[in-house]
């Protein structure tokens, strides 16, 4: 991958600017109808992502989301003579599942795009039943490099999927910033490292060790747990004696609170630092007391900073739905809506929704619009052209934003 320089801005000057580019069991009926007159022809937009199991907080925050963007479009009639519907399976996070959910959608043949998946794992399952179909994928948050690039990314990038697209950075982009935050900011030298082995979890602390050792940092213990794990005693005791002054973690909340708490019990009273896997209010309540001091990036700028973003907020709050937007709604709303966008083109002429699915694919490269998280177009990988992240911290039992940078 070419090196890429990180320019800081303050997060207020970056919301600032921001805002001048943009703008299941649901809250509200189940068929996302609104709209549209009664000899309307449907198209459907699926969601794969967890809705139930401990991921279940995320999954649902992406799924109210799609929800939210279909109704709207309804609303407004967006695509003349047709009417979407959302079509939600849930992946249970798991790779199998997903790809079972990615077989039912695709044999739908009024399914013509699908927002998903929130794990890059389930993701790797999903791409070719999808790709084969010829369905636009559009997720909000997987953040492995490959998924667009191939796996030879940081050598030779090749797109393997031409209709997967994210709206969300990588962790070519995540690892990096992370490493620049606790070297060059926090003045953190001397790191443990601990990952799920899921591919999420490792891509991340890989892309953390690379660029914090090129900065000068060293990797004073690197250590794997289980994800079915709940105890961590062992792993602690092998990360304590090299005496870290931070642990970063590539995985998800559902361990990383309890490992948070663990190591703090056992005399480990370091900061744990993850990635936009762990930034969530499920983590907090997890970690308990012992999450104050604890640090996570997640793409974007905060989502209730943002200009662009109160309508979206606004919307969603209206709506009532039973579960928050969590750290991936806004970005789940702009994925349904590039989807939308490419709709407008594809089903203009079609006979039907599954003669448009070529057409959708084709159209989403020329997708460019101002949503709820800035700018949304995407590059000849299908990456998010935006490479926008912000740090977070515990603080008073709550995550609170305490850096936003832009990679230029």
């Amino acid at each position: 991958m070419p090196q890429r320089s990180v320019v800081a801005v303050g997060a207020s000057l970056l919301v600032a600017s921001l805002a001048l580019t943009g703008c299941g069991t649901r809250g509200g009926d189940d068929s996302s109808d609104t709209g549209g007159g009664s000899g309307d022809k449907v198209a459907k937009i699926g969601v794969i992502a967890p809705l139930s199991g401990d991921l279940a907080a995320l999954g649902k925050g992406i799924e109210h989301s799609v929800d939210l963007a279909i109704k709207q479009a309804n609303e407004k009639n967006a695509i003349p003579g047709w009417k979407l519907e959302l079509a939600a399976e849930d992946d249970q996070a798991t790779p199998d599942v997903g790809k079972n959910a990615a077989t039912k959608l695709a044999s739908d043949k009024d399914v013509v795009g699908v927002v998903g998946t929130l794990n890059s794992s389930v993701a790797q399952s999903v791409q070719p039943v999808l790709a084969a179909a010829n369905i636009t994928m559009v997720s909000p948050a997987n953040t492995n490099p490959s998924l667009t690039q191939g796996a030879d990314f940081a050598t030779a990038p090749k797109r393997a999927y031409p209709n997967y697209f994210r709206t969300c950075t990588t962790d070519s982009i995540q690892g990096p910033f992370a490493a620049r935050y606790l070297f060059e900011k926090a003045g953190i030298k001397e790191v443990a490292t601990v990952h799920d082995k899921k591919t999420y979890g490792q891509g991340l602390v890989d892309a953390f060790t690379k660029e914090f050792t090129k900065l000068g940092g060293k990797i004073v213990s690197a250590q794997t747990i289980n994800p079915d794990d709940d105890k961590y005693d062992a792993v602690i005791s092998k990360i304590k004696p090299s005496n870290p002054k931070a642990v970063y973690y590539g995985g998800e909340f559902p361990q990383a609170g309890p490992f948070s708490q663990q190591m703090k019990a056992a005399g480990l009273n370091v900061p744990l630092m993850g990635g936009d896997g762990i930034f969530s209010g499920e983590y907090v309540k997890l970690a308990g007391s012992s999450a104050t001091g604890d640090l996570a990036t997640s793409v974007g700028a905060p989502t209730d900073q943002l200009e662009s973003a109160k309508a979206f907020v606004t919307a969603y709050e209206a709506a009532k739905y039973s579960e928050p937007y969590e750290a991936y709604g806004a970005y789940a709303y702009d994925a349904a809506n590039s989807i939308i966008e490419a709709l407008k083109t594809s089903l203009k002429d079609a006979s039907s929704a599954e003669a448009a699915r070529t057409g959708t694919v084709t159209a989403m490269s020329s997708v460019s619009f101002d949503g709820v998280t800035g700018k949304v177009a995407f590059d000849e990988y299908g990456d998010t052209t935006s490479r926008v992240l912000t740090v977070y911290q515990v603080k008073d039992g709550k995550w609170a934003p305490v850096n936003t940078e832009e990679f230029k």
